[in-house]
């Protein structure tokens, strides 16, 4: 009789466990505006399978149009509303370096949603490129809130060392391709400020990219950020010696860095952080390039040039060099630099041909997370290709059904070959192409695993 009654109270205690919340008797689409101005927009299936997915989009500059977003895109959405998911996600209140108001407002809008369809079985958080930062954050500090999360081609190294990191090629082409010109790069004032100095250095980087000499400079300049030859799909992919159509490649990469990310969007940053917060006080660049995989074509091109690399370098090193505003540093600090204390299993992905946030900020996390004794929370996977973000939706959404294996099962089960086959399984017109790989240091991280990281 005793061991009827536990069989009893075990099978109500599972069948509590597993119930399903209420089903709606349609697909529901909602939209709204948050207290903060931020935009919201739902998905919710009527067989919901009781997931919700907290997705985090990526950086929106000022100027554009920032709309609420709830996937990576429309194929993504279709698949996963017909697997029964809920998705959910908002625009941010505000554009740029957005953190201090992304956490907040995705975390209202998973209020929101609960509200609105009561608490889901498992809550997961993903999201791409500076959402995968925003998706990072919000896995380190409101773990209680989510089983899971994935990183897809994120910003994982933070913000310290991402712009300590986007400051080092631009150093670099200024020093060698306009010396003595002043071109600020750091403490701008307005956005016409910054524009006024990307002008100047595209400009000399144009003119350098007609002469031997200065494609060797661009290709250290490259190397310091670790952009690699091949970033984009649309570019015919270089031979492993053809080091001048990879210095190619890298130059139009370099182009972008100028346009935006090493100027406006610095500013905008600079403009949150209360003012410059990177530095490159006591950095050793020979040290840097010679840890950097792209070594080599730097090397060689210096050689067919013939140009003395190492009275470049030295240039480099004697150059005057730029301080942080400390009280900037802190703030990104405390705003946006991670610790890799997961409570939660995470798994990011990552392209390996990426320019904009190159594959080597992996290893910044990996770092971090390793140093804080969570690394069995962490798992990194490659997709061996060009672009930022260029994913096919089999390839994410084989990552979150690993992610899920690994919350089902209590392991991980996410080697490259797992990964293609959960990628065909769901979108067998492309050819998945995860890879095993192992990226190189990051160039300068920083993190709070490592107190060391904290002077600049």
């Amino acid at each position: 009789m005793k061991t009827r009654t536990c069989l009893a109270v075990l099978t109500l205690t599972l069948s509590a466990a597993t119930t399903l919340p209420a089903r709606a008797a349609t697909d529901t689409h909602l939209s709204g505006e948050l207290p903060s101005g931020a935009a919201y927009v739902m998905d919710v299936p009527a067989a919901w399978n009781g997931t919700v997915l907290l997705y985090s989009h990526g950086y929106t500059p000022a100027g554009v149009p920032n709309p609420a977003q709830n996937a990576p895109g429309s194929g993504t959405r279709t698949k996963l509303l017909a697997e029964g998911y809920a998705l959910i996600g908002s625009s941010y209140a505000t554009t740029g370096w957005a953190v201090t108001d992304a956490v907040p407002d995705q975390l209202a809008t998973l209020d929101v949603f609960t509200r609105k369809f009561g608490p889901a079985r498992r809550t997961l958080a993903w999201g791409t490129s500076y959402g995968g930062f925003v998706t990072t954050a919000l896995a380190e500090r409101h773990a209680d809130r989510f089983e899971g999360s994935l990183s897809m081609c994120g910003l994982v190294q933070g913000g310290v060392a991402n712009w300590n990191s986007t400051l080092d090629p631009v150093f670099a082409l200024r020093t060698l391709l306009a010396p003595g010109q002043g071109i600020p790069l750091t403490g701008f004032t307005d956005q016409a400020s910054a524009a006024a100095a990307a002008k100047s250095l595209t400009s000399k980087t144009a003119a350098a990219q007609q002469t031997p000499a200065g494609r060797a400079r661009i290709a250290l300049a490259a190397a310091l950020h670790n952009i690699p030859g091949y970033n984009d799909p649309s570019q015919t992919e270089p031979g492993p010696t053809d080091w001048n159509a990879q210095e190619a490649g890298q130059y139009t990469a370099v182009n972008g860095l100028l346009r935006l990310p090493a100027f406006s969007w610095r500013q905008e940053a600079e403009s949150r952080a209360g003012g410059n917060m990177s530095w490159n006080t006591g950095v050793d660049y020979t040290s840097m390039l010679g840890r950097s995989p792209l070594y080599k074509e730097v090397t060689e091109l210096y050689k067919e040039a013939g140009l003395s690399l190492r009275t470049d370098l030295a240039a480099l090193d004697d150059a005057p060099r730029i301080s942080a505003d400390p009280a900037a540093v802190r703030w990104m600090r405390h705003t946006s630099v991670f610790g890799g204390r997961l409570t939660d299993p995470q798994l990011d992905i990552h392209t390996t041909g990426d320019a904009l946030i190159p594959v080597q900020a992996e290893s910044a996390y990996r770092r971090a997370a390793t140093a804080a004794g969570r690394g069995p929370l962490l798992r990194q996977a490659y997709v061996d290709g060009p672009g930022h973000c260029a994913f096919t939706d089999g390839e994410m959404l084989g990552a979150l059904h690993t992610l899920e294996h690994r919350l089902d099962t209590g392991r991980w089960d996410a080697s490259a070959g797992t990964l293609n086959a959960r990628a065909a399984q769901e979108d067998p017109a492309s050819a998945p192409r995860y890879v095993t790989y192992h990226p190189a240091a990051y160039p300068r991280p920083y993190d709070l695993a490592h107190p060391g990281d904290a002077r600049p």
